[in-house]
């Protein structure tokens, strides 16, 4: 019972915490006249999230039969989303030769509350392994 309580505890805490520091950088970027929705702000906290919900809920699944490997597939999970960047947001933030600090932060700082919320519930996950 505990573990589905994890689950969901979880998704409830990327869900709530992604959409306050979504509102925490709108709020920021508006009080220093920057355009609210340019740098594909919406795509980038929209894929962070969803594969921040996506890995934990693959570790979820695969706590018991893979629970020796699950440390490779958090790792395996984050690497992806250095492969959505890479892939989607890098090119499009780097089109004029420069990578501004607004961009990197439009990606990056969804990719930490991601991390960051991932990586405690994972620790969670683990301690509480047979």
């Amino acid at each position: 019972m505990f573990k589905k309580n994890l689950l969901y505890s979880f998704y409830f805490s990327i869900a709530l915490l992604g959409l306050f520091v979504f509102c925490l950088h709108l709020l920021v970027l508006y009080s220093k006249g920057l355009p609210l929705f340019d740098h594909m702000i919406l795509l980038a906290y929209a894929s962070n999230l969803i594969l921040a919900i996506l890995i934990f809920s693959i570790l979820y699944l695969f706590r018991e039969p893979l629970k020796h490997q699950l440390g490779f597939l958090f790792l395996a999970g984050s690497m992806l989303k250095f492969v959505l960047f890479f892939i989607l947001f890098y090119p499009v933030y780097n089109m004029d030769g420069n990578m501004e600090s607004v961009e990197f932060a439009t990606f990056f700082i969804p990719y930490s509350v991601g991390l960051v919320v991932e990586t405690i519930f994972a620790a969670k996950l683990l301690n509480n392994l047979p």
